[in-house]
């Protein structure tokens, strides 16, 4: 695997990206793989390089960026979580790859990994149609129900209200509040506290942000769009008892897609603990998806009898 730095731009911001190329020339042009960074996560991730390293192995051309305002990307807003935004900046990850010679531009598709990273993958892949198939791995199906899992009945009620509040306030003074990002916008479980699964890039990610963020996640339902990437193929990845994105998220992504679909159910392990426990078998069904699905027909027949 061979991979080089590169800059593009997103809505008028300099985004940075690692692409990663397969050190053989045959199959090229080779077909391509477009990942924006999971919830609170960063393109330079070991987890994510592990997977890339695979990927390019059996012929793919990955490309990975930081988000505008995260990491090294440019952008005015620093460490804001806004689905919209990054779904824009996937997009344009996209028009990027179909400008490199070695891409073949008519077979891209989206990886997403973690949280809103999985459920960009979605998103993205159900509302534009340059994407030949997708896979979500651990993703976020309903943004305001993710948020609402991960707090009990009253403090859920008392953070709405938080939310309406900052709501108002934007209009009346143009700032809003600024909470942790790790307690006050998600709200990490005892493993997040413990893990080193993203200690490479842990001092890098933002300790707060802004509130409104939750107001945006709240309105992230990539559910709602993921039947219209059918008749393309969508295979979804979660872990079963999942405390940080409860599966039942997954679950319903892939109940409400079309064919051609595929659920993996990884038991016995958990959100973080999945990357080191089953990383082979995720990496293998993943090539095998793409393999199988990441095609172009230059004709195209639809028939019916």
């Amino acid at each position: 695997m061979r991979s080089e730095k590169v800059t593009f731009y997103s809505e008028r911001d300099k985004l940075s990206g690692d692409i990663y190329l397969p050190d053989t020339q045959q199959g090229k042009p080779w077909p391509g793989i477009v990942q924006g960074p999971g919830f609170l996560g960063l393109k330079d991730a070991k987890h994510y390089i592990m997977m890339f390293e695979r990927l390019c192995r059996a012929g793919y051309v990955c490309l990975t960026f930081d988000y505008r305002g995260w990491g090294e990307g440019e952008g005015r807003d620093r460490g804001w979580v806004m689905p919209q935004w990054q779904s824009e900046d996937i997009r344009n990850g996209i028009t990027y790859l179909q400008t490199r010679p070695e891409v073949d531009p008519n077979r891209i598709a989206t990886f997403g990994s973690g949280g809103t990273g999985g459920g960009n993958a979605v998103y993205v892949g159900a509302i534009d149609r340059r994407v030949k198939c997708v896979v979500c791995y651990l993703g976020v199906s309903n943004g305001r129900d993710w948020l609402h899992s991960m707090r009990r009945e009253y403090e859920w009620v008392d953070y709405l209200k938080r939310i309406e509040e900052d709501r108002k306030r934007r209009v009346l003074t143009g700032s809003g509040e600024v909470v942790s990002a790790r307690e006050e916008i998600m709200v990490q479980t005892p493993e997040r506290k413990t893990t080193t699964i993203k200690k490479e890039v842990e001092q890098k990610i933002p300790e707060q942000m802004p509130l409104q963020c939750a107001d945006a996640i709240m309105e992230y339902s990539p559910e709602d769009v993921v039947q219209r990437i059918s008749p393309r193929a969508s295979l979804f990845i979660t872990v079963e008892n999942d405390a940080v994105t409860p599966e039942e998220q997954t679950v319903r992504l892939y109940e409400r897609a079309g064919e051609p679909k595929k659920l993996v159910m990884l038991k016995q392990t958990t959100h973080y603990g999945v990357y080191n426990d089953y990383f082979d078998e995720v990496a293998g069904a993943v090539v095998d998806w793409y393999d199988r699905y990441l095609k172009y027909d230059k004709i195209e027949i639809t028939e019916k009898t």
